[in-house]
């Protein structure tokens, strides 16, 4: 590897995380871009050279990896520049071509209130079986609203949290729970594995990183069955998606047995997204929440998916919530604009009666 470079990446991500930059994108060929409050910017400098590259994999890469980078098309893996932050980085390739994608991992867990997540989400936390999921698009924040969950536990209860992740992301103080973290490839194979050596680690609660396939579906359903509570994340959009996303991993054949396994595990989904405030340059979350009742159950076993949506547009009772919901209370309390609200919605005519609807209010008081 060249260390004749003019591009230090560790000065580079210090000024990006002092200016909030939540990624950090470098390519071989193009100049270095940066993402601010979810708005790509390209920065004013070189294009980076194959040296360049080479000298940050040499500065970034974990040891037991340097020498096996060209090995992979596509490697996750954690770096950290102390006291300023911890990054999940993606490297991969483009057209041949070597790219690095740096997110930032604050070293402060924020909580609900802080995040601007309901509290209702803490009633989550109270459960000691079951499956909790979290979902949501790339960047919706969702390593974040499982790091504040996890640490309400920590915090709140004397219990052991497992954690299996791919990288290791934010970094947890035993407070009133003990909490230990494995990484992927360093600590443990698979997640499959993570989960199965953390039942004979006395666990009280599970955080599986992310359910990919079949397999840690299955282990993430065992554990919650044998008394754990376990916690994931999902690459859907909404509740019903998360659903229909796991029994679809299943054989046709299997599917009825998997609604049933699934209704009695599941004990809710959170799906957000982070939509553009009006000041400040902030996103802010607006999450749709489900909790399984005992009539969610029975949609799920029925597999009458559907109409759960509209059980969650009647369900504030049990704290349930649509993403449209959130982000229409979000327009009210004037914390986004009227075009964002459309922009970002996941039913926009439903939105736009939302809204007329605050008009014809405002107007006839």
């Amino acid at each position: 590897m060249s260390e004749n470079s003019s591009f230090y990446i560790e000065d580079f991500l210090r000024q990006a995380v002092n200016i909030g930059a939540s990624d950090i994108h470098i390519c071989e060929g193009e100049r270095p871009a940066i993402r601010v409050a979810g708005q790509i910017m390209r920065i004013n400098a070189p294009a980076l050279s194959a040296e360049d590259m080479d000298f940050v994999i040499k500065t970034v890469a974990p040891e037991h990896l340097k020498d096996k980078i060209t090995q992979f098309f596509d490697i996750d893996f954690s770096y950290e520049i102390l006291e300023c932050s911890r990054f999940r980085v993606n490297l991969s390739h483009q057209l041949g071509k070597l790219a690095i994608v740096f997110r930032t991992i604050p070293y402060y867990v924020k909580t609900f209130s802080e995040l601007s997540l309901p509290r209702s989400l803490e009633d989550f936390a109270r459960y000691n079986n079951g499956l909790v999921l979290i979902t949501g698009p790339t960047g919706s924040g969702k390593s974040t609203t499982i790091a504040a969950l996890l640490d309400h536990i920590n915090i709140n209860y004397s219990k052991h949290i497992v954690t299996v992740e791919d990288p290791v992301e934010f970094m947890f103080t035993n407070k009133a729970s003990i909490i230990s973290q494995r990484q992927l490839l360093i600590d443990t194979p698979s997640f499959t594995d993570g989960v199965k050596y953390a039942l004979r680690q006395d666990p009280d609660v599970i955080f599986i990183g992310e359910i990919r396939d079949r397999e840690t579906i299955e282990a993430a359903l065992n554990a919650a069955e044998t008394g754990h509570l376990v916690v994931s994340t999902i690459h859907t959009n909404d509740a019903v998606q998360t659903i229909n996303r796991i029994v679809n991993l299943f054989e046709p054949g299997e599917r009825d047995f998997v609604r049933h396994q699934v209704a009695a595990t599941l004990r809710g989904t959170v799906a957000q997204k982070l939509v553009p405030a009006i000041e400040d340059d902030k996103r802010l979350p607006a999450p749709e929440i489900l909790v399984v009742t005992p009539t969610v159950q029975d949609f799920i076993i029925k597999d009458q998916l559907e109409k759960i949506y509209d059980l969650v547009k009647t369900g504030s009772f049990n704290n349930m919530t649509t993403m449209n919901m959130s982000i229409y209370k979000l327009y009210e309390d004037g914390k986004i604009s009227k075009e964002t609200a459309l922009a970002y919605s996941d039913n926009r005519q439903e939105m736009e009666q939302l809204i007329r609807g605050v008009y014809h209010g405002t107007g006839s008081n």
